[in-house]
């Protein structure tokens, strides 16, 4: 993986935690069910030590993972005043065909949760909106998804 990973501080040191947790706890963790189920007898047939040793592989696959994004992350700024948007910007936008507004923070595609109004900068919304100002309309194909284009009007930044 040699692409920026895009990440707040808050979430580098989430990850941070749980790359720390995963090599020391999770892993003793394993060790101990994995030596656990050896002790029901034949590994051939032991279903239990069968499925340890695959939340093993998957608990080393999710190490992995971490690291690799932790070598190639870049700090967002958040909340950095400006008067465009970009990453690690908090954002009012009018969905003009709800006429609904919610706030938005632009973050990276690693961190992005649309149930805590965190969009992700590669999203469609979140690409319509980078480079954009306090009352500029993105608008945004949704024919994929089963829409048309939908218009979203930048109120301010916050």
């Amino acid at each position: 993986m040699s692409t920026k990973v895009f990440l707040t501080k808050k979430a580098k040191q989430e990850l941070e935690d749980r790359l720390k947790h995963l090599k020391t706890v999770g892993r003793a963790d394993m060790a101990e069910k994995i030596r656990t189920a050896r002790e029901y007898g034949d590994l051939s047939e032991n279903a239990e030590y069968d499925i340890a040793k695959d939340e093993q592989a998957k608990m080393e696959g999710e190490i992995v993972d971490i690291e690799a994004k932790l070598q190639n992350v870049e700090i967002i700024e958040e909340n950095v005043r400006t008067d465009t948007i970009s990453l690690g910007t908090k954002v009012r936008i009018l969905d003009v065909s709800l006429g609904r507004e919610d706030d938005y923070s632009i973050v990276g595609s690693h961190e992005s949760n649309p149930m805590e109004f965190k969009i992700s900068n590669e999203s469609p919304i979140g690409k319509a909106l980078m480079g954009k100002k306090k009352g500029d309309v993105a608008t945004v194909d949704t024919t994929s998804i089963g829409g048309g284009k939908s218009e979203f009007k930048v109120i301010k930044l916050l």
